[in-house]
């Protein structure tokens, strides 16, 4: 398979697991919105919302770099300009999202 077939179709897969953890996430910030800090922190602490904001976050990046990587690829001419570009975006795109769930694993009430 072709590596741009192979971006395009990863990028429609992640898209479409983003609907339903997005429609998720968006019902239960409005759900947590007027909350006071513990209940917010119990929102973050309990396994299912752990599991699923980890996902969000992974394949929120992932589309994200994807679609940056994209961007580079049509708009930065320079060849050594577009790889650095793109091996910092990937490393940003994993360094993140990693940072974030190991916080939000290491909650505690």
């Amino acid at each position: 398979m072709n590596n741009v077939t192979k971006k395009w179709l990863l990028m429609r897969v992640s898209s479409v697991v983003l609907i339903p953890l997005m429609t998720w996430f968006i019902l239960n910030l409005v759900s947590v919105f007027n909350k006071d800090y513990f209940d917010i922190v119990n929102f973050f602490s309990n396994q299912p919302s752990k599991i699923l904001v980890s996902l969000l976050l992974v394949f929120a990046y992932f589309f994200s770099a994807l679609s940056i990587s994209e961007v580079f690829e049509d708009y930065i001419q320079d060849e050594k300009i577009k790889n650095v570009a793109n091996k910092t975006l990937n490393i940003f795109a994993i360094i993140i999202p990693l940072i974030t769930i190991i916080i939000i694993f290491n909650l505690n009430i």
